[in-house]
């Protein structure tokens, strides 16, 4: 049947080989396992379908033994009662009783078959299930670790190392020029104010000098 077919194309599924083969190992492993869910609820449904139908028929080949065994008792009654037609009646449908019993017992033998099928199907399918969620988990954390090192790789391959450094040493000498700069001004500033301070001195020195003379000719 189709189902038990696309059952065992799942079975049959080397999860490794389409891991390792799949662009997106995750979105792969999320479809098989809905994949799988879905088959499994089907094979449940079916199961419970098989097993009914294989009930019904064990009950109608009951009543069919029943009636095969009631028409044996009419027949042994007609006997009796010295009514010949009447037992060759029941003979028949006696005989036919068991020729449908034969029936019976093969289409039960084929149910009972595809009972103990599907049922093995389901186990085997609710195992590869199980492993299927189990290695879902691990590929999982894995694709993360691989993406978040790809990241990192990534961010890393974009800083260009030489260039930050050569960025650096712009950046140093520039403040080191600023500092200089300032310190030149500084320094101008100071001599430009101790330039003035000394010009103030030295007129004030030469009026001394002038006024100490004037009073030396003064006493003469």
């Amino acid at each position: 049947m189709a189902l038990l077919e696309r059952v065992g194309t799942l079975l049959r599924a080397n999860l490794n080989d389409l891991v390792d083969r799949a662009e997106d190992p995750e979105k792969l492993l999320k479809q098989v396992i809905l994949d799988m869910e879905n088959q499994l609820m089907q094979v449940k449904t079916q199961v419970a379908v098989s097993l009914a139908d294989l009930h019904l028929l064990e009950k109608r080949r009951d009543e069919n033994a029943k009636k095969g065994e009631e028409w044996m008792r009419k027949a042994e009654l007609a006997v009796t009662k010295k009514q010949d037609d009447l037992a060759r009646v029941a003979i028949e449908r006696s005989l036919e009783s068991g020729k449908l019993s034969g029936t019976f017992a093969e289409q039960i033998a084929d149910q009972k078959t595809q009972v103990d099928n599907l049922k093995s199907a389901l186990l085997k399918l609710e195992g590869k299930l199980a492993e299927a969620r189990a290695k879902s988990d691990m590929v999982l954390a894995k694709h993360r670790r691989a993406r978040a090192a790809k990241n990192a790789s990534d961010a890393h391959s974009r800083f260009d190392a030489s260039s930050a450094s050569n960025a650096w040493d712009r950046m140093n000498q520039k403040v080191n020029r600023a500092e200089a700069v300032g310190q030149a001004r500084a320094e101008l500033l100071g001599e430009n104010e101790a330039s003035i301070e000394d010009r103030f001195a030295a007129l004030e020195k030469h009026d001394e000098v002038e006024r100490l003379l004037n009073e030396l000719k003064n006493r003469k």
